[in-house]
C-alpha cells in the first residue's frame, strides 16, 4: 500500500493532533502545523499528498494558505474543517479550489472518510487503499471485504473490528484486555470470554478444509494472526 502523506493545520493543537494520530493509525504518515506560515512552510518540506485546513488560523487564514498554495503550483487537494458553518464560506472554500468542506464539530472517521473519497476523486481509485494481508488473507479497509483465498468470508461488525486489530499488529501478541479495550471501547467487567468466542467463530470462517490456521494461541498471554510454519 502506497503511504498517503498528510498535513493537518489546525490552530487546536489537540484537534490537529487527534486526526494525525487516527491518520497514523490507518497506517498513514502525518503531521501537524498550527499557523498558516508553518502549513506553507510544512506544505512545501513535506509534499503532502492531502491537507486537512482549518480557516480560522492565527496568521494566514484558511483561504490565504490555499490561494498561496495554488500560487505557488501545487495542486494538492485540501479539504477546510471549520467551526464557520456559513454557506457563503461553504461556496467560498469549496470555489476557491478546496475540494471538501466540513464542519466543526465532527466526527473523526467521517473525515478519514471524506479524505479517502477525495484521494480517490484527485489520485485515483487505488491510492492510498488500505489492505491488510497476512499469507492468502486479505482485509480491505475500505470496502470491508475480507476473503482468505478466493473465499468471500461473511464477518460481523465485531469480528471485523477484531481481525482488523490482529492484522494491523501482526505478528505481533495481544491480549484479551487490549483487544476488549480496542474494539469494545468501554469495561467489560473482565468478561474476556467474550473475546474467546469472538475468535472461536473467526476460526471456523477463517479455516477452511485443509487450510493451515492463522488465529494462533499463546498460552497464557493472548493472540496474533501468523503465516502458517513451513
Amino acid at each position: 500500500m502506497q503511504k498517503v502523506r498528510l498535513l493537518v493545520v489546525d490552530d487546536d493543537p489537540p484537534i490537529a493532533d487527534l486526526v494525525a494520530t487516527v491518520a497514523r493509525y490507518e497506517g498513514w504518515e502525518a503531521v501537524t502545523a498550527y499557523s498558516g506560515e508553518e502549513a506553507l512552510a510544512r506544505a512545501a518540506e513535506f509534499g503532502p499528498d492531502i491537507v486537512v485546513l482549518d480557516l480560522m488560523l492565527p496568521d494566514v487564514d484558511g483561504f490565504g494558505v490555499l490561494d498561496r498554495l495554488r500560487r505557488s503550483g501545487t495542486m494538492v487537494p485540501v479539504v477546510f474543517l471549520t467551526a464557520r458553518d456559513g454557506v457563503a464560506d461553504r461556496v467560498a472554500g469549496l470555489t476557491r479550489g478546496g475540494d471538501d468542506y466540513l464542519v466543526k464539530p465532527f466526527a473523526v472517521e467521517e473525515l478519514m472518510a471524506r479524505l479517502r473519497t477525495v484521494l480517490r476523486r484527485t489520485a485515483g481509485p487505488d491510492f492510498g487503499r488500505s489492505v491488510l494481508r497476512v499469507a492468502d488473507l486479505t482485509l480491505d479497509e475500505d470496502t470491508r471485504e475480507v476473503r482468505r483465498a478466493e473465499r468471500l468470508l461473511a464477518l460481523t461488525p465485531t469480528e471485523f473490528e477484531v481481525l482488523r486489530h490482529l492484522l494491523r499488529r501482526s505478528p505481533s501478541v495481544l491480549t484479551k484486555a487490549q483487544l476488549l479495550d480496542h474494539v469494545w471501547e468501554y469495561g467489560f467487567g473482565g468478561r474476556s470470554n467474550v473475546v474467546e468466542l469472538v475468535i472461536s467463530r473467526l476460526r471456523r470462517k477463517l479455516d477452511g478444509p485443509g487450510e493451515e490456521p492463522l488465529i494462533h494461541t499463546v498460552r497464557g498471554f493472548g493472540y496474533a494472526v501468523r503465516r502458517p510454519a513451513r
